[in-house]
């Protein structure tokens, strides 16, 4: 399994989670954990995703995913786990 971190934050806005939940299918990306919330109008959502299906590079997704966050108003980012879990240390 190469799970990968991802986060989505900017504006609420409809359609958020319909377009990365669709570009992570149509990608063979599965989700394993999801959480979002939305505070006065700001859209935060954290995902772990399994990515041994995709046939596509990780930068790749990386770089797809930052490009759509900026067609639909938000931040979008990719880590793998095991940096996300190095950066993330007490």
């Amino acid at each position: 399994m190469k799970k990968t971190i991802i986060t989505v934050v900017g504006k609420d806005t409809v359609g958020i989670i319909a377009r990365v939940c669709t570009y992570l299918a149509e990608n063979k990306i599965n989700i394993l954990d999801i959480s979002q919330t939305i505070v006065q109008g700001y859209f935060n959502m954290m995902m772990i995703v399994d990515m041994c299906r995709t046939e596509k590079h990780f930068g790749d997704i990386a770089d797809e995913l930052d490009k759509l966050g900026e067609e639909i108003g938000v931040i979008i980012k990719c880590q793998k786990e095991e940096i996300f879990d190095k950066m993330h240390r007490i």
